[in-house]
């Protein structure tokens, strides 16, 4: 893209609108398949993400507070989802059964 042919602050405008694209879906570039599970720490926050996961057929699993539906999710894991430290502690646990898993079936 040539910043020349815009104005100063239209240039700008742009740069943010594809440094925050950039950022939030530029993994999906790097993608060759659907995964075969999803990760939602907030179910309420993330409706559309559980239901793009709907549509494609996707494993959901989610950290529940009270206010969250689990009938939304196919493996409800209750937590706090607004405590950092226990979002890391069930994220790494959630990573390190997934690497193990892949190690096993190669």
């Amino acid at each position: 893209m040539n910043w020349v042919d815009y104005q100063k602050k239209e240039a700008a405008l742009l740069r943010r609108e594809k440094e925050k694209l950039q950022q939030n879906l530029g993994g999906l570039v790097e993608m060759t398949q659907i995964p075969d599970i999803a990760i939602v720490v907030d179910p309420k926050r993330e409706s559309t993400a559980i239901a793009e996961c709907r549509k494609l057929g996707i494993t959901i699993i989610s950290i529940l507070d009270t206010n969250c539906d689990p009938n939304n999710v196919d493996i409800p894991i209750p937590a706090n989802d607004d405590a950092v430290r226990s979002i890391k502690l069930i994220i790494s646990t959630l990573a390190d059964a997934v690497i193990k898993g892949k190690q096993a079936t190669y």
